[in-house]
């Protein structure tokens, strides 16, 4: 099901977690990639930015969308090591990102929990939303860090 680009653009989504993690921030990475190449990063980081809206996911499409001077970015792929909540789901809807690929799954806020509802919305783009890589190391990434803060 996974391509070996998938495993490693996925890898280094966890690269960027992990360095989320060192800033003490909650490890979560994503990569966005064009025509197989990688051409933003981000990791979580709305402490240090004071900033709610700076996730992994927007992190990568604000670089993303500065470097290629568009705002729009279709036929990219968005990795990221957790899935994605509602505000990131609308920022990816928004950059007409072709799919998105996630680690582990978040059973509290995550947009596969919205899943009813946001088929039924009159979105003006969709996008292809596949969970479950390298889950199990996304996972270890987040239990750890809480499990330190506790």
């Amino acid at each position: 099901m996974w391509s070996s680009d998938d495993l490693y653009f996925m890898k280094l989504a966890l690269e960027e977690a992990a360095e989320a993690d060192r800033a003490d921030e909650v490890p979560i990475g994503a990569v966005l990639t064009l025509e197989g190449r990688p051409v933003a990063r981000g990791r979580n980081q709305p402490i240090a930015a004071c900033d709610p809206t700076a996730h992994a996911e927007v992190v990568a499409l604000r670089s993303a969308g500065q470097w290629l001077k568009n705002y729009r970015l279709p036929g990219a792929t968005l990795y990221v090591t957790l899935e994605p909540c509602l505000m990131c789901f609308g920022a990816l809807v928004q950059a007409r990102v072709a799919r998105v690929v996630f680690g582990a799954r978040d059973p509290k806020v995550g947009v596969t929990q919205w899943t009813d509802l946001l088929e039924a919305a009159r979105l003006n783009h969709r996008f292809e939303l596949q969970g479950g890589l390298l889950e199990d190391e996304s996972r270890a990434l987040l239990q750890e860090f809480f499990r330190r803060r506790r």
